[in-house]
């Protein structure tokens, strides 16, 4: 019976904001502010983004300096865990496992909106020419974004990071970048196939506006809202997909760098029996911050669906 009068409390509240004229995007921040997923996403992004900025700051020890190094003996199978001074312990160098965590964060932030950003231009200028222009434009476009969404994305990411004669960090940005591409193209495409009917658009040919200027002012701002939101998704599967990339060596072939995915690789590979954590915290730290962008993604697609506000 709550669940009931608490449902139809909220139909109200959204009858009375829409007759009160409130802005689509106030109307998406009033239902994110309400809704305990997006909160949960906000603070994990939120969290995250932050510690990933202020890394170098927070950091309780050098990262790459090797402070412990003469008390680990691998030779014996023995890394130290915790002790006074360093929370998380150190890895197989003696190096701060909790300050390469930190850094780590920055890292994998970098690749991700890196990448994602990349992929979301590209799909951009990809799916806007062809919902803008058409015809034969829009076939030959589309049928090159069919041909990349038919290789399943890992698989498509690691074809390409293998090109690389020398991997580095900007071979998984670059890999994982155009596996997001037909996502942003298609979704772009589609949406600008929707504007082309709306009334707006109808009565700026009449009044005799240029073709250029409706598809800049009229057409292109009003659908990339589902772009944006999507980006926001991708963002998540970037960060997992780099870490995938790290993980089977295919991006930076330096072990001491401090990034999630490649210390996760190395910890699996080499110390799992030894010290599993070296494997477990990177790992953990990845599903917790992709689970933070989905939720916010999520609740973002939800909030600004149309449906949803009936």
């Amino acid at each position: 019976m709550n669940a009931l009068m608490k449902s139809k409390k909220d139909k109200l509240d959204d009858l009375a904001a829409a007759s009160a004229g409130r802005s689509l995007s106030g109307e998406a921040f009033r239902r994110m502010a309400r809704s305990p997923v997006a909160i949960t996403g906000a603070v994990i992004t939120g969290l995250f983004v932050l510690l990933a900025i202020f890394a170098p700051l927070i950091a309780p020890k050098d990262p790459y300096e090797r402070s412990m190094q003469g008390s680990v003996q691998l030779g014996k199978g023995i890394i130290p865990g915790p002790m006074p001074g360093y929370p998380l312990g150190v890895d197989d160098f003696g190096r701060d496992l909790l300050s390469r965590l930190l850094v780590g964060a920055q890292q994998t932030l970098v690749v991700g909106v890196m990448a994602t950003l990349i992929g979301l231009a590209a799909g951009i200028l990809i799916g806007g020419t062809a919902g803008a222009v058409g015809g034969w434009v829009d076939t030959v476009l589309m049928r090159f974004v069919d041909v990349l969404l038919s290789v399943p994305s890992l698989l498509l990411a690691i074809s390409v990071a293998a090109l690389a004669a020398k991997p580095n960090q900007w071979t998984v940005i670059i890999a994982v970048s155009i596996v997001t591409v037909p996502v942003f193209a298609r979704l772009l495409r589609g949406a600008m196939l929707a504007q082309r009917s709306s009334d707006h658009v109808l009565a700026a040919t009449s009044l005799g506006v240029k073709r250029r200027t409706i598809v800049l002012r009229h057409m292109l701002p009003n659908a990339l809202g589902p772009v944006i939101v999507q980006a926001t998704l991708t963002l998540a599967t970037s960060i997992i997909e780099a870490a995938s990339l790290s993980f089977l060596g295919l991006g930076d072939p330096d072990p001491s760098r401090a990034e999630w995915g490649l210390m996760l690789g190395n910890a699996s590979s080499k110390f799992l029996d030894i010290r599993p954590e070296l494997a477990y915290y990177p790992a953990i730290a990845i599903i917790i911050v992709a689970l933070g962008f989905t939720l916010l993604g999520e609740s973002m697609r939800e909030a600004l669906d149309p449906k949803n506000r009936r």
